[in-house]
């Protein structure tokens, strides 16, 4: 009997077309030989892949969808080509599989099954968010997405700065790009002047921006993010 292939968890870029930017090339080796994906959108992926530039054909790989609707009994099912010792590799939408990604349930039916798990090494909004805020990093939370309701979304902005005052915590979480620019505005108008606040979009493109700066001082900028992908962070001192 054949020892279980490996599970490679790989990131893709966030949004640009420079694959040897953002990858290594080990892992861009490692990628060149397989020829099984598992993925969170295919059109995506074979972008990616046409961009790393794959040795094979896109067309004679086998891309097979996991995405946040994917059920348990699907990921054991696209598993099970590596109990007999094939190898795939876990492709996100953009940054990371598995975090802020419904990859994690398909790495935990993994662990399950007793299949190695490889995480590789590429770009990951959050963190790199984080480390161009210049926040607390020894001490954050991610929280996704706010409430959509306004009275829903102050109520969550009011509770995260006061956890982030009393604990010494950098808050982090995103929103649709559609709505980023209502987000900031509420955030504006909900936090004390002191709170510092960063918002970083586009990272790792040609036009990625951090600022960070109290939001005092945000209050007396023209600030417009727009549709560009763009992560939130709040520090409270």
């Amino acid at each position: 009997m054949s020892a279980p292939g490996l599970l490679h968890i790989v990131p893709v870029t966030l949004g640009g077309d420079d694959v040897a930017a953002v990858l290594p090339q080990s892992t861009r080796d490692i990628l060149a030989g397989l020829d099984y994906f598992i993925v969170e959108n295919e059109k995506s992926a074979r972008h990616f892949l046409k961009l790393l530039p794959h040795p094979r054909a896109i067309r004679e790989l086998k891309l097979e969808l996991f995405d946040k609707d994917s059920t348990v009994e699907r990921a054991s099912a696209l598993l099970q080509p590596l109990l007999s010792g094939r190898h795939a590799a876990v492709l996100s939408e953009a940054g990371c599989p598995a975090v802020a990604d419904p990859g994690a349930r398909l790495v935990e039916a993994a662990h399950r099954a007793n299949i190695r798990v490889m995480p590789h090494v590429g770009p990951s909004a959050l963190l790199l968010a984080l480390m161009a805020s210049g926040f607390n990093g020894q001490r954050f939370t991610f929280h996704g997405y706010l409430p959509v309701a306004q009275s829903d979304c102050k109520a969550e902005i009011l509770k995260l700065e006061r956890e982030s005052r009393e604990r010494d915590m950098t808050q982090l979480f995103i929103e649709t790009p559609y709505r980023n620019d209502a987000l900031l505005k509420t955030l504006l108008e909900c936090c004390d002047g002191n709170t510092r606040l960063c918002v970083a979009s586009n990272l790792t493109l040609a036009d990625e921006s951090a600022f960070s700066a109290p939001v005092r001082e945000w209050r007396q900028r023209e600030t417009v993010i727009g549709r560009r992908p763009a992560v939130f962070l709040l520090y409270a001192r």
